[in-house]
């Protein structure tokens, strides 16, 4: 009413006056709100774009957003118009509608200006439609906006974004101007596409033409690094970094941990997170997975312990790079404590996240859980990763017939098998000693699946034959194998030749070992162990004599053990524990039990025997 009344009284509205009026109209009647539009028009307010925003609600709450047009039934033909509707599109994330918009616009001939290729190739990348980006590159050349900078770097990134390196490097190299934010994009997009060095190469191109680098350089720069594990360009990297001023970033910190990690350079990877004040989510999810990935579990979950304690809230990422860790040390209450919290905070939608747990719980021998899960998830919803963890749970749990009625099953599936498959079954063979049933997968593998055999594959088969006692046949496996064999191949095939003292295979296997692993103790001990089978002492004291002069040493085998959340770790002889007294003690009365010393039973004091039983019963409590 008091527009009506300003109008009358021949008061020409100011923009800010035409915006009310209209937000009031959409709530009035629409008649009202085009009355208005229309007057706006004639005033010439439409440029102002306070007053589009209010146009824009207005035809958008009425529903005709669509049908937007100007009082008398006539197009409106100002560009800013159809700028704001694609803008307010694109925003509301009406990918489709903002293209339907610009295809009305086209035919009203009005011409596009870089906001609204800009704003369409936005939706572009959202849509995921690499043929609309190419029919929009089309457009920017036919109206002559192919050099505007902001329009090429639009372009760059929208074929980025979409994986479309060739058309993204074509674009770069036509490029008349190129400023730090597109040689950003290129660099980014190579290193997330799987072009490490590539990116690296750019890097330094750009450097060479005097651009400074920056964090948005840094970081695509780090992961490259890290996936080419190039550890010598990752502290010419890190020194960059710290020279430009960049390194009091937490993102490239955490981008360091994770490199150096990968590079196997734990030690730099710790220095680095521990410089981190204000340590994120990703900065414990890296440092975590690197001691994981280091076989450093106890490690990790101290981190995780400690990271809890900070009061950083667990995220998907965390646990998958955890479980491990957990797994390694059959840490079976961690891994309960983490489902049952994936569970409350809803990650355990996650595919992978279910897998991880299915595994986990299969390694800390909680062979039921896993099950379980492997159960809950429908046949026609499990991917290959499922069915593998599934596999090779069973195989390590001994219940071999199982992991080949998983094979049946996958057969009549849709689900593609594949190395990893194939392993899990063979590994079965060799733990079950099925020798015709090993042969008859590795057969299919090859022949039905085409599968290439890869060498975790040939070693199975290695040990599948040798453990027979079939030396020579495993023999004649290493010499077809494509490539070179390694230590995986021969290592099984040296211990099957220690079970059946054969010395002959096992100097040449042990020959090929110490040239491929010269300071790994292992192989000079086994060897002499199958000198003293076979009565050979003067091998036997030459391979003692060299294992001390070269003062190798055979790294001693350990275990870890769980009790009510705390975690024991044990090695041979080990009498490192604070109750290794005990543990002994207990030892020996279940040799006892077992019958092993039933001769000797008075050599041991009654009260000891007594009190070791009494601790027993307290553990079988717990």
């Amino acid at each position: 009413m008091l527009y009506k009344q300003m109008v009358g009284k021949s008061m020409y509205p100011d923009e800010e006056s035409c915006s009310f009026a209209l937000r009031s109209g959409s709530s009035v009647s629409h008649e009202h709100g085009k009355m208005v539009h229309g007057q706006i028009v004639k005033l010439g307010l439409d440029a102002f774009g306070l007053v589009g925003k209010s146009l824009i609600e207005l035809y958008d709450m009425n529903g005709l957003l669509n049908g937007y047009e100007s009082i008398e039934g006539k197009s409106v033909m100002e560009l800013s118009y159809w700028n704001n509707l694609i803008f307010e599109a694109c925003e509301s994330g009406k990918m489709v509608e903002s293209f339907q918009l610009f295809c009305r616009m086209r035919k009203e001939n009005v011409q596009p200006n870089s906001v609204t290729v800009i704003n369409l190739l936005r939706s572009t990348a959202e849509l995921n439609s690499l043929k609309i980006g190419q029919a929009l590159h089309a457009v920017v050349v036919l109206s002559n906006l192919c050099e505007e900078l902001t329009v090429n770097t639009a372009l760059l990134s929208m074929y980025a974004k979409l994986g479309s390196l060739e058309d993204a490097r074509m674009l770069f190299e036509k490029m008349p101007e190129k400023d730090l934010v597109v040689w950003n994009i290129m660099i980014s997009a190579y290193a997330g596409n799987g072009c490490p060095k590539e990116s690296l190469e750019l890097v330094y191109c750009m450097v060479r033409l005097g651009f400074r680098p920056d964090l948005f350089t840094a970081i695509p720069a780090i992961s490259s690094v890290t996936q080419l594990k190039y550890k010598e360009w990752g502290k010419q990297m890190h020194a960059h970094v710290i020279r430009n001023g960049s390194d009091y970033q937490v993102s490239i910190h955490n981008s360091l941990v994770d490199m150096y990690s990968v590079c196997d350079d734990l030690n730099s990877a710790q220095k680095i997170f521990g410089l981190i004040m204000d340590k994120t989510v990703v900065s414990w999810s890296a440092m975590i997975k690197g001691c994981a990935m280091h076989d450093q579990p106890l490690e990790a979950l101290s981190l995780f312990l400690k990271m809890k304690l900070s009061g950083t809230r667990v995220d998907f990422i965390i646990v998958i790079n955890i479980l491990p860790a957990f797994a390694k040390i059959g840490a079976l209450h961690y891994v309960s404590y983490l489902h049952g919290y994936s569970l409350k905070t809803s990650l355990d939608s996650l595919k992978s996240l279910k897998t991880s747990f299915l595994t986990s719980y299969a390694k800390c021998g909680c062979i039921e859980m896993a099950k379980k899960l492997f159960d809950e998830e429908k046949s026609i919803h499990r991917d290959i990763i499922a069915w593998n963890s599934m596999i090779s749970a069973y195989s390590k749990h001994g219940e071999w017939f199982r992991c080949f009625q998983l094979y049946s099953q996958m057969k009549l599936s849709n689900v593609k098998l594949d190395q990893v498959t194939f392993l899990g079954l063979l590994t079965a063979c060799v733990n079950s000693g099925l020798v015709s049933k090993g042969k008859e997968i590795f057969k299919e593998m090859v022949e039905i699946y085409g599968c290439q055999p890869s060498q975790e594959h040939h070693a199975c088969m290695v040990d599948l034959l040798g453990r027979a006692g079939q030396i020579d046949e495993a023999n004649e496996i290493i010499k077809t194998v494509p490539l070179e064999s390694d230590a995986r191949v021969y290592g099984p095939l040296l211990s099957a030749c220690k079970i059946h003292s054969e010395t002959r295979v096992a100097e040449l296997a042990a020959e090929k070992l110490i040239n491929m692993e010269p300071k790994n103790a292992g192989n000079y001990v086994l060897l002499s162990n199958i000198y003293a089978a076979a009565g050979k002492w003067d091998k036997v004291a030459k391979m003692r004599s060299f294992l001390r002069d070269r003062g190798l040493k055979k790294t001693p085998g350990y275990s870890w053990l769980e009790l009510n959340g705390q975690v024991h770790e044990f090695r041979v002889a080990d009498q490192s524990h604070p109750r290794w007294e005990d543990i002994y003690s207990i030892l020996k009365v279940l040799e006892l039990e077992a019958g092993d010393m039933e001769d000797d039973l008075e050599l041991f004091d009654p009260s000891v025997i007594k009190g070791c039983e009494l601790h027993m019963n307290q553990l079988n409590q717990l």
